[in-house]
């Protein structure tokens, strides 16, 4: 157990793109990663620079088997101990790509269910992504919610309702279908795939999704998982800030809107 300076629930948006993603989460009591998509090396020196250190947390939440969410969750599982939850199809799928853990470690979260650490309750939610069985999640703590929401092809009404009016949210907005289309690294499948109800929100489908989901509760937004090939930071900030703002949502308002980056943590701060 662990005692962290304020009660509210606190959060570091670690790495976020498609080449890495992982947040930390704390409470006065607990603290857990949501994927670990980058190195162990790469993972302690972000936490060390938000003044935090992967020996105190106690687990990791897996949302699918893809790389960058993964990469690093078999070495910190045997490094520091941590328990790792996922569903069943996850760990299937993964169980060959992170190395040995002990069973003692490997714990079950199947989509719809809640882990409840006492100030901290972990909920899942299944997704539309081209993964085993896709899942992501909202933390709750003392009456307050955060939501991570990426890779996912499209947000249902299902979805929706689950995660709607939280106080904090990271939503995808990976690409710019225009910047996708022109592109000439990706081929035509994989092309398809980003844009297809499998793969990943564009940027106004995630303002869409932001539309449906954004309630009087709702203080921060970042935006997430932004594709290094086809988007950019002012694009997808843009973007999303112009389409809420035409139907008269309160950007820098009523809330703030924020990005992520891939290559650096934001700053621990409460919700």
């Amino acid at each position: 157990m662990v005692t962290a300076q304020s009660d509210r629930l606190r959060y570091s948006i670690l790495a976020s793109g498609s080449r890495g993603n992982s947040t930390y989460i704390e409470t006065p009591a607990h603290r857990i990663l949501i994927d670990a998509g980058l190195s162990g090396k790469q993972l302690e020196l972000r936490m060390t620079k938000i003044n935090r250190s992967l020996k105190d947390v106690e687990a990791i939440f897996v949302t699918h088997e893809h790389s960058d969410h993964i990469s690093g969750v078999g070495v910190l599982a045997r490094r520091y101990g941590m328990a790792v939850y996922a569903n069943q199809g996850t760990w299937v799928a993964m169980q060959n790509k992170i190395g040995k853990i002990d069973p003692a470690q490997k714990h079950l979260l199947e989509p719809g269910k809640v882990k409840d650490f006492g100030d901290l309750q972990v909920e899942s939610f299944a997704v539309s992504h081209d993964a085993a069985e896709p899942q992501f999640y909202q933390l709750h703590h003392d009456n307050q919610a955060f939501c991570i929401l990426t890779d996912t092809g499209y947000v249902s009404d299902r979805i929706a309702g689950v995660i709607k009016n939280a106080d904090g949210y990271v939503m995808e907005c990976n690409h710019d279908p225009e910047m996708l289309l022109a592109g000439q690294r990706y081929s035509w499948p994989l092309k398809q795939r980003i844009l297809g109800t499998e793969g990943h929100l564009s940027n106004e489908d995630g303002a869409n999704a932001l539309m449906s989901v954004i309630g009087n509760r709702t203080k921060t937004v970042y935006l997430g998982h932004r594709s290094h090939e086809n988007n950019t930071k002012s694009l997808a900030h843009l973007t999303v800030a112009s389409i809420l703002t035409a139907q008269d949502f309160g950007v820098d308002h009523d809330f703030a809107l924020k990005d992520t980056e891939q290559d650096e943590a934001t700053s621990l701060l409460s919700l």
